[in-house]
């Protein structure tokens, strides 16, 4: 029997081995892998194997599993670790663990037809206005 704080321990070990084997794969991409630590290069020497007799989908399943499991046991799970459903999108695929950022729409000009704004003091009315109180306040003061 699965217990649920197993099964919580599985799922957090599922997506931090997503997110790592995402992270791994880019480094490599960018040749980046000399930086990763010994497991992390294993991993990946592993997954090259693996791309090697099957497709890419399926290497990447395999390998995430591999570190799945070896996750859970660093995390505390006990015994084999239980089958986490990856996340489906809707055309039954696994879904990627990146997020596609999309620029915000553009907002609306605003409508001439709403009420009018209130008109602002030029500067130079404003700048006069100050050098009136200031000579006001020397000629006051002798």
């Amino acid at each position: 029997m699965i217990k649920a704080a197993d099964m919580l321990i599985a799922r957090r070990a599922d997506t931090r081995a997503r997110a790592d084997f995402a992270t791994w794969k880019m480094l490599a991409k960018l040749n980046g892998t000399s930086s990763l630590p010994a497991e992390a290069q294993n991993f990946l020497a592993g997954y090259k194997t693996l791309l090697e007799k099957m497709a890419e989908p399926e290497a990447s399943e395999a390998t995430i599993h591999l570190i799945f499991r070896s996750y859970y046991g660093e995390m505390g799970g006990a015994g084999t670790p239980p089958d986490v459903k990856a996340h489906m999108n809707g055309q039954g695929q696994v879904a990627d663990n990146v997020t596609a950022f999309k620029r915000p729409a553009p907002k609306p000009p605003k409508a001439a037809a709403g009420p009018p704004a209130k008109p602002r003091l030029p500067v130079a009315l404003i700048f006069i206005c100050l050098v009136i109180v200031y000579a006001g306040v020397r000629y006051f003061w002798r």
